[in-house]
């Protein structure tokens, strides 16, 4: 197994800011718009755009929310071992509002189905955009697009994206796994 990196912080960096100022560019000053990150993954991709939306960009009051997709997937029940649901936490009202999905890899598109019909249990969103850190494009079962990509990467099935955030693995660095 060998692993390239295909982003590393300096890049990443760039990717965050260049994400945030297309967000700015689209939703102004966020009255209406709502981010929330997929669990696990996404939450710190989210929390990091947040983050450079209020302290670079000085966008005031970002509602920040994770959502948990687990028991709304498609393929749940289908492996030998019970799943484990990670924390949802959405304090605020969806009902009407622009929602910004953020997660970090956007593989077949199946986690941003499970988030579609998850967030219905919160209420009926205007609209819903996908953020999301690297794109495989090639590798999609369903018809779902990113409207904000930091990387699109062309990569074989048995390849694997990884993203690292410095908050749980020390680096920002996104690498890609050959099995």
């Amino acid at each position: 197994m060998s692993q390239k990196v295909l982003l590393n912080q300096k890049e990443v960096n760039i990717i965050l800011h260049r994400l945030a100022c297309q967000l700015i560019e689209k939703h102004h000053n966020f009255s209406n718009t709502v981010l929330i990150g997929l669990q696990p993954r996404g939450v710190f991709l989210a929390q990091r755009i947040a983050n450079i939306l209020k302290e670079d960009y000085k966008v005031k009051d970002i509602q920040l929310g994770q959502l948990d997709i687990t028991f709304y997937r498609d393929d749940f029940r289908r492996g030998e071992k019970p799943l484990a649901a990670n924390a949802t936490e959405i304090d605020f009202i969806v009902e009407n509002k622009n929602i910004v999905f953020i997660d970090d890899v956007l593989y077949t598109g199946r986690s941003i189905r499970a988030a579609l019909t998850a967030i219905q249990s919160f209420g009926r969103p205007n609209e819903i955009e996908l953020l999301t850190l690297i794109d495989r494009r090639f590798s999609r079962h369903l018809p779902i697009q990113p409207n904000y990509r930091g990387r699109q990467v062309d990569v074989i099935n048995d390849e694997k994206v990884i993203v690292h955030w410095k908050e749980n693995h020390k680096e920002d660095v996104v690498y890609l796994i050959e099995k």
